[in-house]
């Protein structure tokens, strides 16, 4: 125990002192280009330089994506520096004492320049040449171009990837960890690329000092091997060509590993998983490919001239492998099909998680039903659901967009004769319908002589009474209409929907509803969002519009609005107050009655009252409506004696007060009376026929 402790604590100690092992290494590759070094430590700084060259290239084959390997751009600095600095400690060797014989620059310079020359130095020359010119015109070229262009692209497209972070944060679609992820996750791979770019001309630069290097080496070996050492010239040059040859080509083959890896790695784009493994399994989506190119090879292999041996085993060779890949693709595809049906016969306990997962999930729009009308309304008559979904066709007509499918439930927690609407699993409305009667709204006028409860209707809470159906066609003599139940039901529904659009109104609604832009649209969404305006600030705009029953059928009209104002502001409420104003004929149109539009003025004290109640800033903005209390519960009892009358006697009216306090007009009188519109005078549109009903003051 104690001799593993020691063990423990040495490695902690080694690996902890990593920073001072590094500063020292770099040090020690500076003290390289000043201090003269003997051969076998040449030796080793050759072969730390190739092992080295070969980790990085095998790391970037492996690696998934190109940020996992942040580091090479620093990697690739020290690679080079070190490559350079074993160069100029070469080249030293080779001018001192090249003189003494092929082994004067170490073992390694003397073995690459016996195994590539064979004894010819004319060989290794040119051997020498077409390995710089693959390195320098061919791989470095195409990796500097690519780091280039990949930098700039991802700079550009850096603020537009923010700004999706941030909406779909706002949206709800992610939770500020994953914002804070994404985001210190475009910020590194900007620096990567950054610094890939430059980088790529370290590799660049390193094949040109190369090829000075090996020249100087040559032309200043053969001079001081004829002047300073009395060597025939014929037997310096051979001397001195092999020696500078050997150590060109020690010093361009990890250039050139290093070089590759710098092109696999930038080149990745946008790809993930290992090379091989992207490589093998794109191939692979196209086995009839593999099995084409075989066949290719096989007519070649029968051509005359052509040796047939090689272009037959290749051809074998990738005819197979599309077999191959196509006789296991339906082999899996098989599997699949028997999993998926021995999945649908699961355990009590799988079925039990899976109910638990099915009850976490919450339904838009769910009725529940108690006992009794369940067994009236879904089991005996079967047109409810067609009902629903007439109901929904008009909805989508009528506001631009598809409400949620309705869920219809028995719930025995709901009394027997009643029922409930849940929104998002809340329940806004609840109401109970009396089998075997009929429901007549009077309202404040007179009554049917009908036996019959006195109740309230539950969409709009009117006055209204339950009489049994027997006298159907007693009260339809007298001019009553009345309703059956499933009417009712559907109008509450309704009703509630109207109020609920808002909240229905998701953000995949609003990805869909953008989908389905003409293309001239699309273009605009795309100037405007992100740049002035996110996805989900759009989404609150149309949402605050639906909120006051606002159709968004013109989408296209919204986003002319939208893409007018939002450079001038990014507030929501102010971009729907001008959105509210460009849509004034489909508003006036829609809240027309009879070709008129019957308005309710609010008068000169009121309007004062609401304008006073503005706190604005410097800029002239309201940023407060700060109003007394009192004079709220003043303001409501005024407006009650004027709108109630006109909504007992079934007018349909809006209440016209002036733009800036027409929002805070609304917040007060939505809450008395819900479905009361509030216009401003500059939501008029030209050439409506005005009918005044009244003003409240």
């Amino acid at each position: 125990m104690a001799a593993t402790k020691t063990a423990d604590s040495g490695l902690n100690i080694v690996f902890g002192q990593r920073d001072a092992g590094l500063a020292i290494g770099v040090v020690a590759i500076l003290a390289i280009l000043f201090l003269p070094l003997p051969s076998f430590l040449i030796d080793a700084g050759l072969a730390l330089s190739i092992a080295l060259s070969i980790l990085i290239l095998m790391v970037a084959l492996w690696i998934r994506r190109p940020l996992e390997f942040s580091a090479f751009p620093t990697i690739l600095l020290i690679a080079t520096l070190l490559r350079l600095a074993l160069n100029v400690a070469t080249t030293r060797l080779i001018l001192s004492h090249g003189a003494e014989g092929p082994s004067a620059a170490g073992h390694v310079i003397e073995g690459f320049a016996q195994f590539v020359m064979g004894g010819d130095f004319v060989i290794g020359v040119i051997v020498f040449i077409i390995l710089i010119t693959v390195n320098f015109v061919v791989i470095t070229k195409g990796a500097t171009r690519i780091a280039e262009v990949g930098a700039r692209f991802t700079l550009d497209s850096l603020p537009g990837k923010q700004m999706a972070v941030d909406a779909d944060l706002s949206s709800g679609a992610i939770d500020e960890k994953e914002a804070i992820r994404r985001r210190k996750e475009l910020e590194e791979e900007s620096q990567f690329f950054g610094a890939m770019d430059g980088a790529s001309k370290f590799v660049r630069g390193d094949a040109i000092a190369g090829l000075i290097i090996t020249a100087v080496n040559i032309f200043g070996g053969i001079i001081i091997g004829v002047t300073r050492h009395d060597l025939p010239f014929d037997r310096a040059t051979d001397t001195f060509v092999k020696l500078s040859i050997g150590d060109g080509l020690v010093t361009q083959m990890p250039a050139l590993i290093v070089a590759l890896a710098a092109g696999l790695l930038v080149s990745k784009g946008g790809t993930r998983g290992s090379t091989e493994g992207v490589i093998v399994s794109q191939f692979g989506n196209y086995p009839r490919a593999l099995v084409l190119s075989g066949g290719v090879m096989g007519i070649l292999a029968l051509a005359p001239g052509l040796p047939f041996l090689p272009f037959a085993a290749i051809g074998g060779l990738l005819g197979f492998v599309g077999v191959g890949i196509t006789r296991q693709r339906a082999a899996l595809a098989e599997a699949d099909a028997d999993a998926k049906s021995a999945s649908q016969v699961q355990s009590p306990e799988e079925q039990s998680k899976q109910s638990i997962r099915d009850q976490l999930r919450t339904t838009e729009i769910e009725i529940c039903f108690g006992k009794q009308i369940s067994s009236v309304l879904m089991r005996q008559s079967g047109d409810l659901p067609q009902r629903v979904a007439k109901m929904r066709r008009k909805f989508a007509k009528q506001y631009g967009f598809v409400v949620p499918e309705m869920k219809l439930t028995e719930d025995l927690s709901v009394p027997p004769k009643s029922y409930q609407i849940k929104v998002h699993g809340t329940v806004v409305a609840s109401a109970e319908l009396r089998l075997g009667d009929v429901l007549v709204v009077v309202g404040d006028g007179p009554k049917p002589d009908t036996p019959g409860d006195e109740t309230r209707e539950p969409a709009f809470g009117m006055k209204a009474i339950w009489v049994p159906d027997i006298f159907t066609n007693a009260l339809k003599r007298d001019g009553f209409v009345p309703v059956e139940n499933t009417s009712v039901l559907l109008t509450h529904i309704a009703e509630v929907i109207r109020n609920s659009l808002a909240q229905l109104l998701s953000y995949r609604d609003l990805r869909s509803l953008l989908d389905r832009l003409d293309p001239e649209y699309r273009k605009l969404l795309d100037e405007i969002c992100p740049a002035q305006i996110s996805h989900s600030g759009l989404q609150s705009v149309l949402k605050m519009l639906l909120g006051e029953r606002i159709s968004i059928r013109n989408l296209h009209l919204i986003l002319e609005a939208v893409a007018e104002i939002a450079p001038f502001t990014r507030k929501a409420e102010q971009i729907t107050e001008h959105v509210r104003m460009r849509l004034a004929a489909q508003i006036c149109g829609d809240l027309s009655e009879g070709n008129y539009l019957k308005v309710v003025r609010l008068g000169n004290r009121w309007e004062t009252e609401f304008h006073q109640a503005l706190r604005r800033d410097a800029k002239g903005d309201v940023i407060e409506f700060d109003i007394d209390p009192r004079l709220i519960e003043q303001f409501s009892g005024d407006l009650s004696r004027v709108i109630q009358p006109l909504m007992d006697a079934g007018h349909q009216f809006v209440l016209v007060t002036a733009a800036d306090t027409r929002p805070y007009v609304h917040t007060v009188t939505e809450r008395l009376y819900g479905t009361l519109s509030v216009l401003s005078h500059l939501e008029i549109s030209r050439g409506v026929q005005i009918q005044s009903l009244g003003s409240v003051s």
